[in-house]
């Protein structure tokens, strides 16, 4: 727990006031035993060469641990998993950019070395190396063995981990404390993501005192949306800087989140309302694209899914729950009730983070430790390979990876340009229910709005039912299968979506059609559960496709997509209610539930022909 507290933003503050003196880290003890290799950098290829001696000709303590092979030609055709063990046991090639052509790293290890999950998705080229990563989470960590690190051809000696059970290594924390940083973060969004809706009873309360009309009154929803979308665009490059890491963009943005939210609750006139709102969203949103990125820093690519469907809960039930919190209180207490409300519950979140929450890049983790060795021993020739990067890094580099690249894919890759426009889609129809349910459930069952809201919960009841459907698949059917048969094509990942898909029309249509006074409400309100369960789905399968399918632009693909998803999320907040008057809302669902039919055809053909647009493409990992 001392760890947790140094390593959080105000152990940070903490120590750069006491100058290191408090909260010190291993190597600033009196009592550190500095690994030799980094005493005598010079005797690396000597302990390099008796390392390899001990593995090769020392038995195995533990039996599931695979046995290392001896080296052996590059040229000669392997298994993914021998080739990964090989690579561990001697000299690993890796690619660092076009700065660095090709280091000649030696990492020495009798064990499996945790590799961070985003850093083995960004480093894949091929479908080779996915496989080699995924084989690596398979594998049994093994016993403890140092870690030798890597040397350059100009004498710099890479930092890395100390040992393949290294504590500081995000990927070897507990289970304990990966869970409550992992619920940290999904408070975090759920946060955010409530502050959206939240606003939504209120806007009857707002066209009274402001005198505006109901599409006006929409936009302190819409341009919060819209504002989340946009953020992550900056926010996302920012996190991924070494020298910044992920804890300084969530922590300064959602103190000015939670700030922005008091005159929020105080403004005196429509237009400054709307650009708090606006605000908000923007400063709140660096969680939406960066908090899958955390996960994906502590857990292996076997166990992601799991906690990236934990993740998505929280996104998917934080806009469902915002109604029923303000839907009571601002019957009573006014529009600015749900403002207040907002601030009591990101505060605390806010100081929770404060407090406990640790850096989780590897980049950023190593990088330090680079600056705290070279401190200690004078040498500066120890370097992280974060710092080499970061080093040859450009602003138009970031610009084209997060601002041009996502848009140049969606443009000439069909399959990422379908994925953008159905989670879109079905994000825009999430959002049209914001306008759709006080038509239904205030107009035509008479509920309050505190009745209403509770209305919000069916979405809640149709994401817990589909994550327990969805983890039973991934526990009983896909882990299996890659264990037995190794990871296989993308598509494998979307044979859930295959019937989810069929789900989003059919719940549409459940709800538009069941949506009259002679129809008892839950019927309609069963509509939704079906709906939601299945775009829950659909969409988990196509966040893991998208990366294995273009593992090496994942980062920015999530960032342009986050932003599709905002900008019709946005625009459905005003096409909704203009489209359920004038059709009606059997009609207007089944509008959305024939567009949202369409793309069940364009999800088989991704299924069917997904290996030739892979072929044709020239972003996919061949």
């Amino acid at each position: 727990m001392s760890d947790l507290f140094r390593d959080s933003p105000l152990g940070a503050i903490i120590r750069w006031g006491s100058r290191g003196r408090l909260l010190k880290y291993p190597e600033e003890r009196p009592d550190w035993e500095c690994p030799e290799v980094y005493k005598k950098p010079e005797n690396i290829q000597a302990a390099l060469d008796a390392l390899r001696a001990q593995i090769i000709l020392e038995p195995l303590p533990n039996p599931t641990e695979p046995p290392i092979p001896e080296e052996k030609e590059r040229e000669e055709p392997e298994e993914p998993a021998r080739a990964v063990l090989e690579k561990i046991a001697t000299h690993r090639e890796e690619t660092h950019g076009a700065h660095l052509e090709t280091i000649k790293t030696a990492r020495t290890t009798a064990g499996v070395e945790r590799v961070g999950t985003r850093a083995g998705l960004q480093q894949s080229r091929t479908r080779s190396d996915l496989e080699a990563a995924f084989t690596h989470a398979t594998l049994a960590a093994g016993p403890s063995r140092p870690i030798v690190p890597a040397t350059l051809d100009d004498g710099t000696i890479l930092v890395d981990w100390y040992t393949t059970d290294d504590p500081a290594n995000p990927q070897n924390w507990s289970l304990g404390k990966k869970l409550f940083v992992t619920f940290q973060i999904c408070s975090y969004t759920m946060a955010v993501y409530m502050g959206s809706s939240i606003y939504a009873p209120g806007e009857l309360g707002i066209m009274k005192e402001f005198g505006v009309n109901a599409q006006l009154a929409s936009m302190g929803l819409s341009m919060y949306v819209l504002a989340y979308g946009i953020g992550p665009m900056l926010w996302s490059p920012l996190s991924e800087i070494p020298s910044i890491g992920r804890n300084p963009p969530y922590i300064i943005t959602f103190f000015i989140f939670w700030i922005l939210v008091i005159p929020s609750a105080v403004v005196d006139n429509f237009a400054g309302l709307i650009v708090l709102r606006f605000l908000q969203g923007f400063f709140g949103s660096p969680c939406l694209a960066t908090g899958g990125a955390s996960l994906q820093d502590m857990f292996s690519l076997i166990k992601l899914p799991y906690v990236l469907s934990l993740w998505a809960l929280a996104a998917t039930c934080g806009p469902s729950l915002g109604p029923l919190i303000s839907g009571f209180s601002v019957t009573v207490e006014g529009w600015r009730w749900s403002m207040w409300e907002l601030l009591w519950l990101a505060g605390p979140i806010w100081v929770l983070l404060f407090l406990c929450l640790p850096e989780t890049s590897s980049s950023t983790i190593l990088l330090r430790r680079a600056q705290r060795l070279r401190k200690i021993s004078g040498d500066n020739r120890l370097k992280s390979q974060s710092e080499i990067d970061e080093a040859n890094m450009s602003v138009s580099q970031l610009v084209k990876e997060n601002l041009l690249r996502p848009n140049q894919m969606m443009v000439l890759d069909p399959a990422v340009g379908f994925t953008a426009l159905y989670t879109s889609l079905i994000y825009g129809i999430y959002y049209s229910f914001f306008e759709a349910f006080p038509l239904v459930y205030n107009e035509m069952y008479h509920f309050n709005l505190g009745e209403a809201g509770l209305a919000f919960l069916s979405i809640t009841v149709g994401v817990f039912l589909s994550i327990v459907s969805y983890w039973s698949y991934v526990r009983f059917v896909m882990e299996p299968d890659i264990m037995k048969n190794g990871l296989g094509a993308p598509e494998k990942r979307l044979v859930p979506a295959l019937f989810a898909s069929l789900l989003c029309p059919a719940g549409l249509f459940i709800f538009g059609w069941a949506s009259r006074p002679d129809i008892h409400y839950l019927v309609s309100m069963l509509g939704i559960v079906v709906f939601t369960g299945g775009i829950f789905v659909v969409l988990q399968c196509i966040f893991v496709y998208l990366p294995l399918t273009y593992p090496q632009y994942a980062a920015s693909l999530f960032a342009g997509n986050d932003l599709c998803r905002s900008t019709l999320g946005c625009a459905a907040v005003h096409f909704a209610r203009p489209l359920y008057n004038n059709l009606g809302v059997g009609r207007g669902c089944s509008l959305l539930g024939g567009l949202t039919a369409g793309c069940v055809f364009g999800v088989y053909a991704l299924y069917v022909f997904g290996a030739r647009l892979r072929a044709a493409s020239r972003f996919a990992a061949k």
